[in-house]
């Protein structure tokens, strides 16, 4: 019987918070602390914009090292834009060599042009191996 794979879907979170870029840094951080997510995904303007992402490593190079102001920053100078997004049914090894291939830890899970939630390495490993039985058994057992 072939082994099923577990999906990105599978194992998403939705610890992010989606704001729009003109909030400033220090309005996303409140937001983002009052829900305890680590990432900030910035909503598209229109149509045909694309998603922008902030992460605790923007705010703390583009910002805290450069001695700027949170109250005084928006979201949309710090953003990265646009995001590299995986899909909901792809196979957590396949976004794991994507993550690899591009030099990213997380990323925005869209469907249907929107944002469902979000993928790290942490859920692809601590979730993903955990959902395929590569942790669940006691080695001693076999």
């Amino acid at each position: 019987m072939a082994k099923e794979s577990i999906l990105v879907g599978d194992v998403m979170s939705d610890r992010f918070v989606l704001m729009d870029g003109l909030v400033t840094v220090y309005e996303a951080l409140q937001e983002m602390k009052r829900v305890e997510a680590v990432v900030l995904m910035v909503n598209k303007r229109d149509a045909s914009d694309e998603y922008g992402v902030v992460v605790l490593a923007d705010i703390a190079k583009k910002v805290l090292a450069k001695d700027r102001s949170p109250k005084r920053v928006n979201v949309y100078e710090i953003m990265t834009k646009p995001v590299i997004s995986v899909h909901p049914t792809m196979k957590i090894r396949y976004c794991a060599q994507l993550f690899l291939q591009f030099g990213i830890a997380c990323a925005p899970v869209i469907d249907g042009g929107e944002v469902k939630g979000l993928v790290s390495y942490e859920a692809l490993v601590m979730k993903g191996l955990v959902l395929e039985g590569g942790l669940d058994e006691d080695p001693s057992a076999q």
